[in-house]
């Protein structure tokens, strides 16, 4: 099986429903629709188009685009035809594009005009290897004449992406994604969440990241639902969406998170969200703070989860259970996780370890980079393959939920103690005055590193309070020395605050 035929199911079921809104909230008026079998139309001459430019099964195709129907046709087309899709984020410049466009050998980059000024600051030679630059909104006609597209034989085992890392640690990676690896992903969460045909899944996420176009779009049709694309988060248009009761699925990062709930606040008379079924949050820890005054505001509870550009997803709390703030809850089907030590050795529950995956889930591997797969991965006594997360984390003994404690390069090991940085975030955040907290280790000559906050906060600060409230918290080893404020945490597309950003001192 491959994506074509999961995704077909819906077409045959319900050719008339509606599988695609589109609309911007900045051009009121502009919406645009398809149903399952437009959609699938439209499908099938890209694919006519795109075959008889050359583009053959294997052949990597870049995507600079933003959220747009042309993005889902265009994506659909190329693994049709069991190309690779390459999709590169909006917030990328001048080396970042560079990198991926070399490294991917990419044949062809589809983009839209209003991205052309960042390509125009691109060198000669960044595009010289393309064999062709392809415009969704130009006036050339490289869609007409479309022909019908001849068969191709596109298997499980196949790729169908290359998904790039945010890079933070060095130049961003390219994760090789199989259609066997999202089907692993989109079949587990359909099971997991109770995904319905009636479905309504309100998404501003970016597509060029596996959030919004695995976990969003991919889940949506291959559940024949429907989805209502944007192209960008915004705050009036999403409550009013999610209030008038046209969507029940709301997938989002933490930072939407905290926008939704500053407003919920400051509302006298709150939205009904009683049509809501599903309220998710993913691609970053979400505090507790954050998840329990939702809760309070709203009377739902947000179901977090769990997941990696290299393995889709990974962990979740459950639709029918306890959702439990801090935590992450535990695998989905198919997937075994195990919290083990700098030996690799298994750790018991209320231990912490580096978290490591395996699954049909998990990435083939590194493009072009067989030493940086081959450390990613270990293989325990048993002869079975695991990979490496990075992250460090802890099971909890009674419910087996697993907490997430922060990436094991940013662990700050002050006088031979560990420090995580994520409890001292979240204890930072439960402070009023309080929004965001990252904190960060720093040299020190006598302990080696100790650790310092970052703040982002409502006003002026008590101080002296917050350092007797730390005290009264934490242990003395853990206390941030300095605290720093600052209007905004540096972040990634996807909300994913960027330490290596912070000011330095």
């Amino acid at each position: 099986m491959n994506l074509s035929t999961l995704f077909a199911i819906a077409l045959e079921r319900s050719p008339d429903k509606l599988a695609l809104e589109f609309a911007d909230a900045e051009q009121p008026g502009r919406v645009e629709r398809y149903t399952y079998g437009e959609l699938y139309a439209a499908v099938e001459r890209w694919a006519g188009a795109l075959q008889r430019l050359g583009l053959q099964k294997g052949d990597r195709i870049a995507f600079f685009l933003g959220n747009r129907p042309e993005f889902v046709i265009a994506y659909l087309a190329v693994i049709r035809l069991g190309g690779v899709m390459v999709p590169i984020n909006l917030r990328y410049r001048k080396r970042e594009i560079s990198h991926i466009l070399h490294d991917s050998t990419a044949r062809f980059l589809l983009t839209e005009a209003s991205q052309q000024p960042v390509l125009d600051e691109l060198e000669a030679g960044d595009l010289a290897a393309l064999e062709r630059v392809l415009s969704v909104d130009a006036t050339e006609s490289w869609l007409d004449d479309a022909s019908t597209p001849a068969p191709v034989l596109v298997q499980g085992e196949d790729l169908a992406l290359i998904l790039y890392t945010s890079g933070t640690t060095g130049r961003s990676k390219g994760a090789m994604i199989t259609h066997n690896n999202v089907l692993a992903t989109v079949t587990g969460l359909l099971s997991a969440w109770a995904w319905e045909r009636e479905d309504v899944i309100l998404l501003p996420l970016p597509l060029f990241h596996t959030h919004g176009l695995i976990v969003g779009l991919h889940c949506t049709l291959a559940a024949g639902a429907t989805t209502r694309l944007r192209p960008h988060f915004d705050l009036a248009e999403t409550l009013e969406v999610l209030g008038s009761g046209s969507a029940t699925l709301f997938f989002a990062v933490p930072t939407i998170y905290f926008r939704l709930v500053d407003a919920l606040r400051r509302m006298e008379k709150k939205p009904d969200f009683s049509r809501m079924r599903l309220f998710c949050s993913g691609s970053a820890p979400l505090p507790a703070e954050t998840h329990t005054e939702f809760e309070q505001l709203t009377g739902l509870r947000i179901l977090e989860r769990y997941g990696m550009t290299e393995t889709g997803m990974n962990l979740s709390n459950p639709y029918a259970g306890p959702r439990i703030a801090g935590t992450v809850g535990t695998p989905l089907p198919g997937v075994c996780a195990r919290i083990v030590d700098g030996q690799n050795n298994p750790v018991p529950p209320g231990v912490e370890g580096e978290l490591l995956v395996r699954g049909s889930n998990v990435f083939d591997g590194y493009w072009q980079d067989p030493a940086k797969t081959a450390a990613s991965f270990s293989t325990d006594g048993e002869g079975i393959r695991w990979f490496h997360t990075g992250d460090l984390a802890r099971q909890d003994a009674q419910t087996g939920y697993v907490t997430l404690l922060g990436r094991r390069h940013e662990l700050i090991i002050s006088g031979g103690f560990n420090i995580y940085p994520r409890e001292i975030e979240e204890m930072l955040c439960a402070f009023a005055g309080v929004i965001e907290a990252a904190v960060v280790g720093t040299p020190h000559p006598d302990w080696g590193e100790v650790p310092v906050a970052y703040l982002v906060c409502t006003g002026a600060l008590d101080e002296a309070g917050l350092v007797a409230f730390c005290r009264s918290q934490l242990a003395s080893f853990k206390l941030p020395r300095r605290f720093h404020y600052v209007e905004q945490l540096p972040r990634n597309a996807m909300g994913k605050v960027q330490k290596h950003l912070l000011p330095k001192g």
